[in-house]
């Protein structure tokens, strides 16, 4: 794994200065990061009144890295409070920044949540909890979590995915890896372009894990689009045993790659790490959680971009498990 400098924006004052006053703004106006009526259409009214400056680092994810580090906004240490102690007793914890992730969102595309996660939010808390070290969820913190696509088994997941540092003392790395970086032979391109397996739903989607509405439908790894390949890639939640030995070894060879081409992002507070998760899986180190309210503690939106063509067709079809994810457009939330 490499530990190269991931590519970075950096925020002058004035665009920092100019995002913070906004988020700050919203919040004395509607007093909650979540529930407010109107949140939504509020946040998308004030992030285009964003200066060119913010918008401009705000552009896409613009190398085959497939991801950014935008810098230059702060977090205070004392004002947040203790690190919670899982997301269902978060509550509006940091909803500051809450907002200003939303913000920063909006100007990248359309934010979502899902139904059937952390109660419909738009911003999640990402922190280790009790009881689930070993899950291959964000709420583990014992073991690797494993590099895979946000949300792969589902047709509607993000587009972007971000992750804000309100907290990381210990320097606790984010592993992220590219398909753009990878080298495979056409055999293994041509094997994993095929709809061979399905990818079920995590842990995070206790509702979706016993759905009963359909077959797990096969898909695709790889998907070849004329700006190079995606993938869709979750390999704790890919039923590998089903497959012939040469599509397995294909996937394994892919694995092998991503590993190879890997780097290590370790966030500071204030930073957030913007991911392409058509072409970037992403995962974490271990770590042992102390629970005394200084563990890392992160911000997760999602991010669906309009118009954007990085997926095959066949994925419109999809029963999704019977999960939906709500999207926030510029004028009013609609169910997708």
């Amino acid at each position: 794994m490499s530990t190269a400098a991931a590519p970075a924006r950096q925020l002058d004052p004035r665009s920092a200065a100019e995002i913070h006053r906004a988020a700050e703004d919203l919040l004395a106006e509607l007093g909650s990061s979540e529930t407010s009526p109107g949140l939504l259409d509020r946040v998308a009214e004030t992030a285009a009144g964003l200066g060119d400056r913010v918008r401009e680092h705000c552009r896409p994810v613009d190398t085959a890295d497939g991801l950014f580090v935008l810098s230059g906004l702060t977090v205070d240490d004392q004002d947040i409070g203790p690190t919670p102690a899982n997301w269902a007793t978060a509550g509006d914890s940091g909803a500051l920044h809450d907002l200003t992730l939303l913000l920063l969102a909006s100007l990248m595309g359309n934010p979502i949540a899902w139904q059937g996660q952390q109660d419909g939010r738009f911003v999640h808390n990402i922190v280790p909890s009790p009881g689930h070290e070993e899950e291959q969820t964000g709420a583990s913190s014992s073991v690797l979590l494993s590099p895979h696509t946000e949300d792969a088994f589902h047709p509607g997941r993000a587009h972007l995915l971000m992750l804000g540092c309100m907290r990381n003392h210990d320097r606790i790395a984010t592993t992220a890896a590219s398909v753009r970086r990878v080298a495979l032979s056409d055999g293994d391109l041509e094997l994993l372009t095929r709809p061979v397996l399905p990818i079920l739903p995590d842990d995070a989607y206790s509702e979706a894990q016993g759905y009963a509405g359909g077959e797990p439908p096969p898909v695709p790894t790889l998907y070849a689009t004329d700006e190079g390949l995606t993938l869709r890639y979750d390999p704790a939640y890919t039923p590998l045993e089903q497959a012939d030995d040469a599509y397995r070894a294909a996937y394994g060879r892919l694995s092998d790659e991503l590993s190879r081409v890997s780097t290590a992002v370790s966030l500071h507070p204030g930073e957030v790490l913007v991911v392409d998760n058509d072409l970037v899986v992403h995962g974490r180190v271990p770590f042992t959680a102390r629970y005394d309210g200084t563990d890392r503690w992160l911000k997760r939106a999602s991010v669906r971009v309009p118009g954007r063509r990085s997926r095959p067709a066949a994925e419109t079809v999809e029963h999704g498990y019977g999960q939906r994810a709500i999207e926030a457009p510029a004028s009013t939330a609609r169910a997708v």
